[in-house]
């Protein structure tokens, strides 16, 4: 069965981005936007909310600027033909190879998961990750973590009222001492 994973950059203190709605100290620099490249060569389908998808769609015609750095140009190239999910209840169209959702979140998720295609299932955006955190549909989590505290803001985790065991799966620290996480959530089988 494919795996939900839900990745994104998070402060110090727990936050994808500020009080002021910015995350420009989450820019990454070659070393990690390589790391983005090879994550994202593993997903075969990005789950997002209108916001994330708005702010994407940078990448949809990135691959046409001359002056991209080769590091970028091969993040564009890979995220322009995969395939995007956007849930919104405001948007009527989306660009690219990106369609609206037609379902639920679950019913969405159930879904891809039953088609034979293999990679990952993708979720981006705080919103939609806690819709799915709630549901108990997110596989592994992957935080990445910014050396700095932001003081509030939309938060990485959802505030939740269960408990969900997780097991480290890796850690990779990079130059910039921004520290990856990839956490798998350890499910009781014999309870499910």
């Amino acid at each position: 069965m494919r795996s939900v994973t839900y990745s994104m950059g998070m402060s110090l203190d727990g936050y994808i981005v500020g009080p002021d709605g910015g995350f420009n100290w989450t820019e990454p620099d070659e070393e990690i936007f390589r790391y983005f490249t090879d994550e994202i060569r593993g997903v075969s389908t990005h789950l997002m909310g209108r916001r994330l998808y708005e702010t994407m769609l940078y990448w949809e015609t990135a691959d046409q600027d001359p002056t991209l750095p080769a590091h970028l140009l091969e993040w564009a190239r890979l995220w322009k033909p995969l395939p995007k999910v956007v849930f919104s209840t405001t948007l009527s169209e989306v660009q690219g190879n990106a369609r609206l959702a037609s379902g639920g979140l679950a019913e969405e998720i159930a879904r891809l998961r039953a088609e034979p295609t293999e990679g990952e299932i993708a979720i981006g955006g705080a919103t939609l990750a806690a819709e799915a955190a709630a549901l108990d549909l997110i596989d592994e989590y992957r935080p990445r973590l910014y050396p700095v505290l932001v003081g509030g803001g939309i938060p990485f985790f959802p505030q939740r009222e269960r408990r969900v065991d997780l097991e480290l799966l890796e850690t990779r620290t990079f130059g910039s001492r921004v520290v990856c996480l990839r956490y798998r959530v350890v499910r009781d089988e014999a309870a499910a």
